[in-house]
């Protein structure tokens, strides 16, 4: 079977084609193709301009992904596309493709949770069995574990998600947006050499990431760094050599605060993870999302795990960050089971819990 996919939830069209061989061979990733919409630095992505970005792409990206899968239209028997969770503007840009190659080819429609797509791409490119998945993205920050055909969610972010978080500390630096801001603060901050006290933020398995994203947003304005433009940051020493005052007092680079912000998040993420491990006596950890390319949070889940015994799977920016071959993934496991979405069902939602989907595919 070969199903084609359709992200769209954020800012980052994705369209991928993906085959399942009708014996027991593994499946095989036939094209992976991403356009991203970026915007200029100190803003973030507005719903209609990303919106707008998906529309202006879809086709263009459909016709790559067949031309690079040297697959036919009446090769493909279904069409996946997100469902949701995301952005509204973006998810219906989208759907309203997929519906239109749906009565263009006359093929079946699979609507596919954003977050399962992710699990299924990090299960199959890494071979993990039955890990914790650790979740972490712009829009998401979830803590899971799998149980009796539902995806359980063992903790995630009482307000917004360490993605988001990154992101908008990169908008207070004015880092450019390309290839993604989440990547330049990381970039940043392997230049950082002063870890700031930043608060840290552990409610039971659940996680709070506005409180250090004000903290670390106000000694960015105290320092005067979110006045100016910290994109030449990783070319020159500007914003590296520390300040030391005649009271002793060392002002902190805009390196040493994406240092600390990552430090502080990524050991609360490490936290709630080591403790869903233990409660479930999981040996293993997948870390999707696009927050998992992340190599200091690798690094840092790495080391926890090792010391329980256990090991870490994560993926590289081709399937950690949103992409199409994720949900033509998922999609073709669902449709597989005998999973459709009539074609006045194929809606799009803002809010698709991870723990909503029936995981018909799994034992």
């Amino acid at each position: 079977m070969i199903a084609i996919g359709l992200e769209g939830s954020a800012n980052k069209l994705g369209v991928g084609v993906m085959r399942h061989p009708d014996d027991d061979s593994p499946a095989q990733v036939l094209s992976n193709i991403r356009h991203t919409f970026v915007s200029p630095p100190g803003e973030g992505f507005l719903p209609k301009d990303t919106a707008r970005h998906h529309r202006a792409w879809v086709v263009k990206l459909v016709k790559q992904a067949l031309k690079e899968a040297k697959v036919d239209v009446e090769e493909v028997d279904c069409i996946c596309y997100t469902k949701g969770p995301g952005m509204g503007a973006p998810l219906q840009s989208v759907a309203v493709a997929a519906r239109m190659l749906s009565l263009l080819w006359g093929k079946e429609l699979v609507g596919v949770n954003h977050c399962v797509g992710h699990i299924e791409m990090g299960r199959y490119i890494t071979g993990a069995t039955n890990p914790i998945v650790l979740y972490v993205s712009g829009g998401n920050t979830q803590v899971i574990a799998y149980s009796s055909q539902r995806y359980r969610i063992f903790g995630e972010t009482l307000d917004i998600a360490v993605g988001n978080c990154l992101d908008r500390f990169a908008r207070t630096l004015r880092i450019s947006n390309d290839p993604a801001p989440g990547y330049n603060i990381e970039q940043l901050a392997k230049k950082g050499k002063l870890l700031v006290d930043l608060p840290y933020t552990v409610k039971g398995m659940d996680c709070s990431f506005s409180g250090i994203l004000s903290a670390v947003d106000a000694l960015a304005a105290l320092w005067g760094f979110d006045k100016e433009d910290a994109a030449n940051d990783h070319d020159d020493a500007k914003g590296v050599e520390q300040t030391h005052h005649a009271d002793g007092t060392v002002k902190p680079t805009s390196a040493d605060l994406c240092f600390s912000l990552q430090e502080t998040v990524f050991a609360m993420l490490v936290e709630i993870t080591e403790r869903a491990m233990a409660h479930v006596g999981s040996k293993e950890v997948l870390i999707v999302g696009g927050v998992g390319c992340n190599e200091r949070l690798q690094e840092m889940m790495g080391i926890m795990a090792r010391d329980r015994g256990g090991s870490v799977h994560a993926t590289d920016e081709r399937f950690c960050i949103d992409n199409g071959i994720m949900i033509a993934q998922a999609g073709l496991l669902a449709y597989k089971t005998g999973l459709r979405t009539p074609l006045e069902e194929s809606t799009c939602t803002q809010r698709f819990r991870t723990d909503d989907v029936l995981v018909r595919w799994r034992d």
